[in-house]
């Protein structure tokens, strides 16, 4: 038996389940990929917030990327919470060394609101970061967070996707899911415009959408579509996975990575 593409996600550990490292694996397993991984950051998360973060140390952060990437290689890679400077800049470094796409998700805050980004990192992933990323998927808040720019309505989207391609990705996604209406992204490279719709289900359970989102268009890469492709594949599985997504515990459940399982 052949092994399937190889996804890696660089990302911090959600002990609860419904994002980060774990959402990025189910994510990963679902679409038929072998998701592997480099742990960042450890978490004491559950369904009502943040209660603790941890980093790790930036030559255990080395030392996971090169043990993966030397042996087994990457078709795609993934990121998420990088937590601070020293981190954004050693995982840029690494994906700027190695073959193969790369999925920013520029992770600054939790569902919930919890900082999982030091203020003083925001400028290496303006820098080092985004520069690597084949696609940067910045929800509107940390469009707001890395540019300045606030998007109030649709036709805001193009701006705030200039602002954040002047930093150096080859594409931008622009995710709207915090304006009123439908469900709507903006993909752009600067030259092509590509607007993903999708209806907005009123569940309030979508831990974990932003994680899942970027691992899915991973393991598009990594099948070898085209990042229009990828980004439209993983748009339809998200969507998926939000309205399927179940209570658990006493706040906002996760989404429902295996969905299409239980369809």
């Amino acid at each position: 038996m052949s092994a399937p593409p190889r996804v890696l996600t660089v990302a911090g550990s959600d002990s609860g389940g419904g994002a980060g490292i774990q959402a990025d694996l189910k994510t990963m397993l679902a679409l038929g990929v072998h998701g592997m991984s480099v742990l960042t950051a450890v978490t004491a998360q559950n369904s009502l917030g943040v209660q603790g973060a941890w980093e790790l140390p930036v030559e255990a952060v080395r030392a996971q990327y090169r043990s993966v990437v030397d042996d087994i290689g990457v078709q795609a890679i993934k990121t998420g919470m990088l937590a601070s400077a020293e981190l954004v800049e050693v995982v840029a470094e690494l994906i700027g060394g190695t073959d193969a796409p790369a999925v920013v998700d520029p992770v600054g805050v939790s569902k919930h609101g919890d900082a999982l980004l030091a203020a003083s990192a925001l400028d290496s992933v303006r820098t080092k970061l985004l520069p690597v990323a084949t696609v940067a998927t910045p929800n509107l808040d940390e469009v707001a967070q890395l540019t300045g720019v606030r998007v109030e309505s649709e036709e805001q989207m193009r701006r705030a996707a200039a602002a954040v391609l002047a930093y150096g990705p080859r594409w931008v996604l622009i995710k709207g899911g915090h304006l009123p209406g439908d469900a709507v992204d903006l993909l752009t490279d600067g030259s092509q415009e590509h607007w993903l719709r999708a209806p907005r289900y009123d569940n309030r359970h979508t831990h974990g959408t932003g994680c899942t989102l970027a691992s899915a268009i991973a393991s598009g890469l990594a099948k070898g579509l085209a990042v229009p492709e990828a980004v439209a594949a993983a748009k339809e599985y998200v969507t998926g996975a939000i309205k399927a997504g179940f209570a658990l515990g006493g706040g906002i459940g996760p989404v429902d990575h295996g969905w299409r399982f239980r369809s």
